[in-house]
């Protein structure tokens, strides 16, 4: 009988954390992201918790997503759902940074151990 796997040892999160961190290489994208995400999601939970004061929630969303939007802008890639409504829509779309994707590429062809 196998052990289970570990949280980070099962493949779709790894993955998806690996894509995460491609798409969120510049300094300030990746810290910006810090604040904005855990902002974003709670103007979620606000705008479902507190609803008689809605407009907290609602800011702390806008301002936890323009904080992202930022980010992406600095980085120079598009933000993830934007992206991918672009991709949906057979748009171009910038998914990595151009100044990253020949570092990415070249590090993904290197003979492993």
């Amino acid at each position: 009988m196998s052990e289970p796997q570990g949280f980070f040892q099962r493949r779709p999160l790894r993955r998806a954390l690996y894509n995460w961190l491609e798409r969120h290489q510049h300094p300030f994208n990746r810290g910006i992201h810090f604040l904005g995400i855990p902002l974003a999601f709670a103007g979620v939970i606000l705008l479902l918790a507190w609803w008689d004061e809605w407009y907290w929630g609602l800011a702390a969303f806008v301002i936890g997503y323009v904080l992202q939007w930022l980010g992406h802008l600095v980085e120079g890639n598009d933000l993830g759902e934007w992206a991918g409504i672009k991709r949906l829509l057979g748009w171009p779309y910038v998914s990595i940074a151009p100044r990253y994707q020949q570092s990415t590429q070249t590090e993904s062809k290197k003979p492993t151990a």
